[in-house]
């Protein structure tokens, strides 16, 4: 367990929640968030004034504009650890990734954000940090990973991910690979570091393979 990590009996009963397409939380990784609606910056507020916790979920249907679209069943839930209010009156926050959980259920309540009740299922994998025997085998990551940024034209940091530590590899590549809802969703819903491996080399060979597809659609 690190230093200020938590525990199961100090996880919340109730979280606010803030549903974004395209964004998945991981414990232990951070992301950026740039709030400007009323409700949520009443949430931010709310929360630094609490625990600091926000849950991230997922609109099933990443063009459902609604107030309350449905979501996706499974979260992530993080801590602010960085916040910042500019001169037009957004906030810039930091959250750092705790743990998944499962809506239980959601409540009516009186604020203008969502709260849902929290089932920690993930709980006994999440907090504590993966201990690994020997080295997750990179190899078939990075041969993917280099195909698709090439056939992408994308550029990429290989001295940052040669030495990034295995978690921080796949748990950051989840995050910011462009996929679509239900791939995120995927990825954020593997049970472990071993299952986001294989789900990630997946969706990046299935990209690969769509876009060789369509490159020969054109030509023939």
């Amino acid at each position: 367990m690190t230093e200020n990590a938590e525990t199961n009996d100090e996880l919340p009963t109730v979280i606010p929640i803030f549903p974004l397409a395209g964004a998945i939380l991981m414990p232990r990784s951070n992301m950026p968030l740039n709030v400007f609606e009323p409700r949520y910056l009443q949430m931010v507020k709310d929360a630094r004034a609490a625990d600091g916790y926000i849950g991230m979920v997922q609109p099933r249907d990443d063009k459902d504009e609604t107030a309350k679209p449905d979501i996706f069943q499974v979260g992530g839930m993080g801590r602010i650890t960085h916040y910042t209010e500019t001169e037009d009156g957004r906030n810039i926050i930091r959250l750092t990734g705790v743990c998944r959980f499962k809506v239980a259920a959601e409540l009516s309540v009186m604020t203008p954000y969502r709260q849902v009740q929290p089932d920690w299922a993930f709980a006994g994998t999440d907090l504590e940090e993966p201990t690994q025997s020997k080295p997750m085998d990179r190899e078939p990551l990075m041969a993917a990973l280099q195909i698709y940024l090439t056939q992408k034209q994308l550029d990429a940091d290989y001295d940052g991910i040669n030495t990034a530590p295995d978690e921080v590899l796949v748990n950051t590549l989840s995050m910011i690979m462009p996929f679509g809802t239900s791939e995120k969703q995927a990825l954020l819903e593997a049970v472990s570091l071993h299952d986001r491996v294989e789900t990630l080399v997946s969706l990046l060979s299935m990209a690969t393979s769509a876009t060789n597809s369509d490159v020969t659609t054109i030509l023939s």
